[in-house]
């Protein structure tokens, strides 16, 4: 139900109303394919559906979110996106399939601005309600000024300034007044940031305990604070690096400051991110699922059951703040499933299309735990060229592993990677995965690489090139359909793998967590280590936020605050979160993190060489990937409509 008030338009659809019935005929009209305001706001019943239609429409990067076709999409179902998501879109992983990259490709401005009318709408006719208490008035304006900041705030970080709209609009015979010019980048987040402060105050104002539920499906005080982290966090990082030696920008829209913040205004924003997140973690109601794991065994397996079935780790002190549940066989359902399950589990669909990155898995620590924090790169050859990616050299003498094992050249690391990738050689549920895309020839004449072929080994065994004759059998490197991976290895992270779900459209139902403890603890320790002059109390503070993620995937030394240190556990901590394009966004790395740059994979050989057999691993600039630029231009969205709206366009 979308709510409807006569005589309210949307300016953008007048032009085209005015060529199909004169004006005042038009607003005399009542809509018979919507419900009025007094049916819908006549029962209880009636203001929640209205609230939950608003909360259906909330721009939530989640399972249903992809940059190439935008939120609540369906995959699959009303809408086939092949695949993609938004860890595609950076350094997280590739595609099986296709090269696509680049900035999103749909606008989000008119749809943006249709929820924020209906926000509106809700926040006018609130006080004019006579069948609910005043507890539940203050209640619905707390959740409509938590909807609304969460709408600006997905305007903001992709247009920057925007029109701030705080009234629905009339129409009283001069389109010109419905033209709301751009709000400069700072009043934009400065709207954003007192809009979360507006419903911060409107919860804690109400007095009726019982409508202070402990629900993490919808905005409460906890939610509220933990937007207003990451959008402060956002802003202070937009004032403190949109400016050279970081980047230049140019053109109208940054000399009126619609497109940048001043440097000036960083530590202002760094301080909101640094007390919004104080107030989550003094509150007592949050903290790390499992945080003081016995092992890195133990770790694995409580960061996998965090996200894959969220809804079990909601009792106590609990790690979700916001989540987004879903139900089967509907279009709220989700196919992460059905995309990203290995090619030997899922045979009629359209598995394997998550394929994370040689450069993601060589992000992760070991356990030396030497206090230093330095990144493990996996070991491939005895020299320790690990820098090579010409593919496979018969003259290379490569570490070797046992054909029975290859999950040994990956053993030993940070306990969340083993949680979210799946390796070859591992598992999943009582299959065992088979990744390979080469095979090195018994006589040393030559090696096989994607190709299917085959070879008797000095055992006098056959010998399959991808590690099998059929391909249903193996789950790599093959080109056909676009249901292998090549980048050697798959995804494991939110996926159902011991219970799976039946391999058919809209039957993935685990929730997507939103907002989360974890996320608010490197928020804290970023703004810390970024402001200008931070105290010794405070560097320590950030440091012992930092450390605790970090032991929760059983580290037991500490690490310096740095912002190297808390940039790389971003990124292996929220890695698939849909956060890293958005980390590289806000701190203008993007650019420089894709310069003529291709994604790297590490493809597993079968050598018959040796006796028995045994496996090497070559770094490769995987075969159809093409390297990749970020353009300057990417940062902002080109807004639409300036023909008609005149509103200044981004650079």
């Amino acid at each position: 139900t979308t709510l409807f008030r006569s005589k309210k338009v949307h300016y953008l659809l007048l032009c085209t109303l005015f060529t199909l019935v004169s004006c005042s005929d038009f607003l005399d009209l009542e809509p018979r394919n919507k419900i009025l305001p007094n049916q819908l706001f006549a029962t209880s019943e009636g203001i929640q559906a209205h609230l939950a239609n608003l909360y259906g429409r909330l721009p939530i990067e989640d399972f249903n979110y992809s940059p190439n076709r935008g939120f609540n999409i369906g995959m699959g179902n009303e809408v086939n996106n092949g695949g993609f998501m938004a860890a595609h879109y950076c350094d997280e992983a590739i595609h099986p399939e296709y090269n696509d990259w680049g900035e999103e490709r749909f606008d989000y401005w008119e749809e943006g601005y249709k929820l924020i009318r209906d926000v509106n709408s809700l926040l006018e006719i609130v006080p004019t309600l006579t069948i609910i208490s005043e507890n539940e008035k203050k209640k619905l304006n707390a959740e409509a000024y938590f909807l609304r900041a969460y709408t600006y705030f997905a305007l903001a970080r992709r247009y920057g300034g925007v029109p701030l709209i705080e009234k629905p609009q009339e129409y009283e015979g001069n389109i010109e007044s419905l033209k709301v010019p751009r709000s400069t980048e700072k009043a934009t987040w400065d709207f954003i940031l007192a809009d979360c402060d507006r419903a911060v105050a409107a919860f804690e104002g109400i007095d009726d305990q019982t409508l202070i539920e402990n629900n993490p499906r919808r905005g409460d005080k906890w939610a509220t604070l933990a937007l207003k982290s990451r959008a402060a966090l956002f802003a202070a990082s937009v004032a403190k690096f949109s400016h050279q030696p970081y980047v230049s920008f140019s053109g109208p829209a940054v000399e009126q400051h619609l497109a940048g913040i001043e440097a000036i205004y960083a530590d202002e924003f760094y301080s909101q991110c640094i007390d919004a997140s104080e107030k989550i973690m003094e509150s007592g109601k949050f903290g790390l699922y499992k945080p003081t794991p016995a092992d890195p065994t133990e770790a694995a397996t409580n960061y996998q059951k965090l996200f894959e079935h969220p809804s079990q780790c909601l009792d106590g002190v609990r790690e979700p703040i916001f989540i987004k549940s879903y139900v089967a066989n509907t279009s709220l359902a989700h196919n992460y499933d059905v995309w990203f399950s290995p090619r030997q589990t899922n045979l009629n669909l359209f598995p394997g299309r998550m394929n994370p990155t040689l450069e993601f898995i060589d992000s992760f620590e070991d356990y030396t735990d030497d206090g230093q924090g330095k990144v493990k790169p996996i070991q491939t050859r005895t020299d320790g060229n690990e820098n090579d990616y010409n593919g496979f050299g018969l003259s290379t003498d490569y570490l070797t592993f046992p054909k029975d094992n290859p999950f040994k050249a990956f053993e030993g690391r940070d306990a969340r990677l083993n949680a979210m990738v799946l390796f070859p050689g591992q598992n999943w549920g009582s299959t065992k995965i088979i990744i390979q895309g080469g095979l090195v020839k018994s006589d040393g004449s030559g090696y096989y690489y994607r190709t299917q072929a085959s070879e008797k080994g000095q055992d006098g065994l056959t010998y399959y090139t991808y590690g099998a004759e059929n391909g249903t059998l193996y789950s790599g490197f093959d080109p056909t359909l676009g249901h292998y991976t090549r980048s050697g290895f798959l995804f494991k992270k939110f996926m159902q793998i011991e219970n799976p779900v039946e391999q058919e459209w809209s039957r993935s139902t685990q929730d997507w967590i939103d907002y989360r403890y974890g996320e608010i603890l490197l928020n804290y320790a970023e703004a810390i280590i970024e402001k200008s002059e931070p105290t010794s109390a405070e560097i320590e503070k950030g440091k012992k936020a930092l450390n605790e993620v970090r032991k929760r995937a059983a580290h037991k030394d500490e690490i310096a605050l740095t912002q190297s240190n808390v940039r790389k556990e971003r990124f292996v901590e929220l890695a698939f979160e849909n956060k890293r394009r958005w980390d590289l966004v806000r701190w203008r790395t993007f650019h420089k993190e894709f310069q003529t740059r291709t994604r790297k994979g590490l493809v597993p050989f079968i050598d018959l060489r040796k006796n028995p057999p045994c496996y090497i691993f070559v770094r490769v600039n995987p075969l159809g990937l093409e390297a990749k630029t970020f353009e300057y231009s990417w940062y902002y969205k080109d807004i639409p409509g300036i023909e008609s709206n005149g509103l200044v366009q981004n650079p």
